[in-house]
C-alpha cells in the first residue's frame, strides 16, 4: 500500500484511495510512479508481472536504453538517477554512417558531437533491467509510493469525481487520476476507451551485446544500409576490461528470422554476418549474450486522454529504435504529466481533472507525433535498396552533416527540443 494512501477493508476486500494510480511496471511506468510521488502525490504502481530478475541474472533481458540529458534531469528531479549512474556508458558522440554502397563498407561517416552543444554527454547507456532495479528501489522510498505486482488491472470504471479499479489479487483502487503505461497493446487503453493505430515495416530487430577490441570511446554509432540501421551503442567495459557494446541490428522480417536462427544452429556462420553487418568498426565483434528477436512496428494515438485516464509511453506511441527516442519520449510524457497534475494539486485542484489532461494532450501531442513521423521517415530512409535512392540518403547525410546550423538544430531536436509538428486532434 502506498504510504500516505487510505486502505478500507471491505467484506474481505482491501480498497485502497490514492491520487495516482499507475498501469504497467516497466520503465516507463516506474519513472511516471517516481515522478508522481516526487510531486507530492499518493501513487500506486501496478504490473501484470512478476519484478523482474536482476540485471545480472542468467537469460535475463539483455536489451538496453539511451537515456538523453532530458530525461537524466527528470530522473534527477524524483532522485532516482543516482542509483542508476555506476551503471551507465557516457554517450558523446552520435556517428552514422552510409554504406549504401555495392561493398559492405562505410563511405559516408557523419559525427554529432555533443561538445558542440553542451559540457555533458548526450545521454547514457545502461542495461533496461538496471534502470528498472534503481527505478524499483527509489519508488520504495519516496513517501506515499508503493509498487505491486503481480497485479493486473482487470477492471476499469471511471466516474466523474473517480477511477474505481479492480486488481487480479483482489484489491480495489480508487484513483483521481489512472495513468496507462502499459504497454504497446495496453489493456487500461482498451478499456477506456482510447486507440492507437499501428503500422508495419515487415522489419525485426536482432538485439545482443558483443565484445571487440578497438575501444568505442563513447562513439554510438548507426551504420545505414539496405534492410535498416545497424547501431551499436556503449556499454562500460566488463569486469575483465573487454570492451562492449549493445547492438541493435534491423533488417527484413525474413531475414532477420533466418540470422536469429542462425545464431543458434551456426554460430561462426552468425559471426561472419554479423562482421560483415558492423563494416568492422570495432574491430572483429564477439557475441557475449544470446540474441533475441524483436518485431519493429510504429504506432501514435489520436488522444492522450480519456476520462480519468491518461495515456504515456508505448500505451500512447511506439517507434522504431532509432535515435535513443523511445524510453526517452515516454519519460517526456511522465515528467509533464506528473507537473501537470502536480501543479494542480497544489492549487488546491484535482490532478485527474478533464482540464489536466486535456492540458497534457496539447503539451505532448504536437511533438510527439512529429517525432514518430520523423523517425518514421528516417527508417524508411534507412530500408532504401535501390542505389540511385541509397545515393540520395548519402547526401542528405553529408548536407546535414557539413551545414553547421542545420547539424546544430538536428542534435537539438534528437535531445528533446520540440519539433515543429501538426496541432493536436481536436484542438
Amino acid at each position: 500500500m502506498a504510504r500516505g494512501a487510505r486502505a478500507r477493508y471491505l467484506l474481505g476486500m482491501e480498497r485502497i484511495d490514492v491520487d495516482i494510480l499507475v498501469v504497467g511496471g516497466g520503465a516507463a511506468g516506474l519513472s511516471a510512479a517516481c515522478l508522481f510521488a516526487a510531486e507530492g502525490l499518493t501513487t500506486l504502481c501496478v504490473d501484470a508481472a512478476p519484478p523482474p530478475a536482476g540485471p545480472d541474472a542468467p537469460g535475463a533481458d539483455i536489451r538496453t536504453a539511451a537515456l538523453l540529458t532530458p530525461s537524466v534531469e527528470a530522473l534527477e528531479r524524483c532522485g532516482a538517477w543516482a542509483l542508476m549512474a555506476p551503471r551507465a556508458a557516457p554517450l558523446k558522440i552520435m556517428r552514422l554512417v552510409d554504406a549504401g554502397g555495392r561493398a559492405e563498407a562505410p563511405r559516408e561517416t557523419a559525427d554529432f558531437d555533443s561538445a558542440e552543444m553542451q559540457d555533458a554527454p548526450f545521454g547514457w547507456n545502461l542495461p533496461n533491467l538496471a534502470i528498472r532495479a534503481a527505478l524499483t528501489e527509489r519508488l520504495a522510498a519516496l513517501p506515499g509510493a508503493a509498487l505491486r505486482a503481480p497485479a493486473a488491472l482487470s477492471r476499469l470504471v471511471t466516474r466523474d469525481r473517480e477511477a474505481l479499479a479492480a486488481l487480479s489479487d483482489g484489491t480495489q483502487v480508487r484513483a483521481r487520476l489512472v495513468v496507462a503505461a502499459d504497454g504497446r497493446d495496453s489493456p487500461t487503453r482498451r478499456m477506456a476507451g482510447l486507440e492507437a493505430p499501428r503500422w508495419s515495416y515487415s522489419q525485426k530487430a536482432l538485439v545482443l551485446a558483443a565484445a571487440h577490441p578497438e575501444p568505442h570511446r563513447d562513439v554510438s554509432t548507426e551504420i545505414h544500409r539496405t534492410g535498416g540501421p545497424f547501431t551499436l551503442v556503449p556499454l562500460p567495459d566488463d569486469a575483465e576490461g573487454r570492451h562492449r557494446s549493445s547492438i541493435v541490428w534491423m533488417e527484413a522480417g525474413p531475414r532477420a528470422a533466418a540470422l536469429h536462427r542462425m545464431a543458434s544452429e551456426d554460430p561462426e556462420g552468425f559471426a561472419q554476418a554479423l562482421n560483415a553487418r558492423s563494416c568492422g568498426v570495432l574491430g572483429w565483434l564477439r557475441p557475449v549474450s544470446p540474441v533475441a528477436v524483436w518485431p519493429i512496428v510504429a504506432q501514435l494515438a489520436p488522444r492522450l486522454d480519456g476520462a480519468r485516464v491518461a495515456l504515456m509511453g508505448e500505451a500512447a506511441h511506439v517507434v522504431p529504435p532509432i535515435g535513443a527516442q523511445g524510453l526517452n519520449m515516454s519519460i517526456a510524457d511522465a515528467a509533464v504529466l506528473a507537473r501537470l497534475a502536480g501543479d494542480a494539486a497544489r492549487a488546491g485542484g484535482d490532478p485527474g481533472a478533464a482540464t489536466v489532461l486535456a492540458a497534457y494532450h496539447r503539451a505532448r501531442w504536437p511533438e510527439m507525433a512529429a517525432r514518430v513521423a520523423g523517425i518514421d521517415a528516417l527508417n524508411r530512409a534507412a530500408m532504401l535498396g535501390a542505389p540511385p535512392l541509397r545515393d540520395l540518403r548519402r547526401m542528405g547525410l553529408k548536407a546535414i552533416h557539413d551545414l553547421a546550423p542545420l547539424r546544430r538544430g538536428v542534435m537539438q531536436l534528437g535531445m528533446g527540443a520540440r519539433p515543429a509538428g501538426p496541432e493536436a486532434p481536436g484542438d
